[in-house]
């Protein structure tokens, strides 16, 4: 595979993993939303627990595909 083949492979890896994350922060907002409308705690405390496992996940994905410095 040439370099400008590779180039075009990660940048379409790069834009698929960016709209998955903007899918999921959309979504989570919505929850929220819905929980606060719904005057839910029991909801808003398991959004607060997907949340915190999101993030963590997705921070390990960053630095699992995030290539050594030179």
């Amino acid at each position: 595979m040439s370099s400008l083949d590779d180039l075009k492979a990660q940048v379409q890896k790069n834009s698929d993993v960016e709209e998955s994350a903007v899918l999921l922060i959309e979504g989570i907002a919505k929850q929220l939303a819905d929980a606060i409308a719904a005057g839910d705690p029991a909801a808003l405390t398991a959004l607060q627990a997907q949340l915190a496992k999101s993030a963590a996940d997705l921070a390990a994905a960053v630095a699992a595909n995030t290539p050594a410095g030179p």
